[in-house]
């Protein structure tokens, strides 16, 4: 019976690791093409009914096409956010191959998570992002904190059903 039940806690772990660090890739992957996909976002909302949004975007924009302009390397910074994003789901490659003995990762993880309001709102404060956008960013964390302890739970579970089987 608990090797089946560890079996069932082991897939829903996995299923629910590679879900994050399918999305942490995709979060980065975002940030090579900024300018491209804020220019589509901008087509696409300027009908938009919520004026707030729409003139973010348009501020959002307008700045993305000045920097392209004239100073295209600063987008440099933008490749290496993606970079890291990509590296640092490499690093959840451990727990999917050893969920109990590199819970630390999870643990890394979650920790990062945490960290993510605090530098929205930090951050966004110095930087003029509007609150309700630093809100979209912390939900970022909030929901990455959630899918991680989820999978800290389920690699907690594991490590129990292991050391009563032993």
């Amino acid at each position: 019976m608990n090797t089946i039940n560890a079996q069932t806690i082991e897939l829903k772990f996995r299923r629910l690791l590679r879900l994050f660090i399918f999305f942490l890739i995709l979060s980065g992957l975002t940030a090579f093409p900024l300018q491209t996909e804020v220019s589509i976002l901008h087509g696409i909302l300027k009908n938009c009914s919520i004026s707030l949004l729409r003139e973010w975007i348009t501020i959002v924009n307008d700045g993305l096409e000045a920097t392209a302009s004239k100073y295209p390397f600063l987008f440099y910074g933008t490749d290496w956010l993606a970079f890291a994003h990509i590296v640092i789901a490499i690093a959840f490659l451990g727990p999917l191959q050893d969920p109990v003995r590199n819970i630390w990762v999870i643990r890394f993880g979650k920790i990062a998570c945490m960290l993510v309001p605090v530098f929205a709102f930090l951050c966004g404060t110095i930087r003029g992002i509007p609150f309700w956008w630093r809100l979209i960013d912390c939900s970022f964390g909030v929901v990455g904190f959630l899918v991680l302890h989820k999978c800290y739970q389920y690699s907690s579970a594991l490590e129990s059903l292991s050391n009563n089987n032993n």
